[in-house]
C-alpha cells in the first residue's frame, strides 16, 4: 500500500517481525489507517502507534485485524502466536523516579494502566506473607473438617 517508515534501529527480532507482519496484513486489507481505525475498536492513531512499533497492540486490536483481513482458525492463531512473542519482547521505558513522575501515585498503582504506559515505583511493592494464607487454607480446612464430623454425629 503506502510506503511505511523504518522501524527503529535496536528492535528486538520478535517485535521486528511481528510488526512487520502485521503491516503486510494491513496492507492486504487495502484500507487506509482511517478506514481501519473505522472498521475496528481503534483509532488511526493508535494503528499508527502499534505499526510503528511505539506501543503493542492489545490483543484484541490483532484480533480485529484479522477479523478485518478476513483470517481466522489457525491462520489467525499464527499472528496471536507472533503477537504473545513480541509483547514478552518488546522494550519497556526506563523506570522514573518518582520526583519526575508528574501523573502521581495513583496512576503507578492502577491495575488498568497497561505496563508501557506503567512508570514503576523506586521501591518494590510489599506482598503479603505466603504464611497468612496458608493458615486461611488451614482454617478453612479445619472447619469444615469440623462440619464433616458434626453433620455425621447427629445425622447418623
Amino acid at each position: 500500500m503506502g510506503a511505511w517508515q523504518p522501524l527503529p534501529d535496536g528492535l528486538p527480532s520478535e517485535v521486528r517481525h511481528f510488526v512487520e507482519q502485521l503491516r503486510q496484513l494491513k496492507d492486504a486489507t487495502g484500507l487506509s489507517l482511517a478506514a481501519l481505525g473505522a472498521r475496528t475498536a481503534y483509532s488511526k492513531s493508535s494503528w499508527q502507534r502499534y505499526l510503528n512499533a511505539v506501543q503493542p497492540p492489545p490483543r484484541h486490536a490483532v484480533a480485529a485485524l484479522c477479523r478485518v483481513a478476513g483470517l481466522f482458525g489457525a491462520e489467525a492463531e499464527r499472528h496471536f502466536v507472533r503477537w504473545e512473542l513480541a509483547v514478552e519482547a518488546w522494550p519497556r521505558p526506563a523506570p522514573v523516579s518518582p520526583a519526575d513522575d508528574f501523573r502521581g501515585e495513583e496512576y503507578r498503582e492502577d491495575p488498568t494502566v497497561p505496563w508501557w504506559d506503567r512508570q514503576e515505583a523506586a521501591a518494590p511493592v510489599p506482598r503479603r506473607p505466603a504464611g497468612r494464607l496458608l493458615l486461611c487454607a488451614v482454617l478453612l480446612l479445619l472447619v469444615l473438617l469440623c462440619t464433616a464430623v458434626g453433620g455425621a454425629i447427629v445425622f447418623g
